[in-house]
């Protein structure tokens, strides 16, 4: 059987490494929501136009809608890939401190109650 400590660090070691590998091979292509988006903007045409069964009347649709991504393409601005990804590595230690600390905290906290 394997201890808990070695199967915890097994899997915080195999996420660290998808979670890097990950940023290399996210696609610069949008998602189908940035896609969507893109479309109702008028900054990008479907590529069969649509054929609606009835006219729509125009006038009647509400304006365009804004949006900014806060991490657009998965990157911050003037960083690269290597910045992006010992971010990542840092934002998931960060994480799992946290994580680790509540539970500690809760634990704590379930055995002065039961006492």
């Amino acid at each position: 059987m394997i201890p808990n400590r070695t199967f915890l660090a097994v899997g915080i070691v195999l996420a660290l490494v998808i979670g890097i590998a990950a940023v290399f091979f996210a696609s610069g292509d949008p998602d189908g929501l940035d896609s969507t988006a893109l479309v109702v903007q008028g900054q990008k045409e479907l590529t069969q136009p649509a054929k609606p069964d009835a006219e729509i009347d125009e006038s009647a649709l509400p304006g365009k809608f804004e949006y900014s991504a806060p991490f657009p393409d998965y990157t911050l601005e003037g960083g690269t890939k290597v910045t992006d990804a010992a971010l990542l590595v840092v934002g998931t230690l960060i994480a799992l401190i946290l994580v680790f600390a509540l539970g500690k905290g809760l634990k704590a906290f379930g055995r002065t109650r039961s006492s």
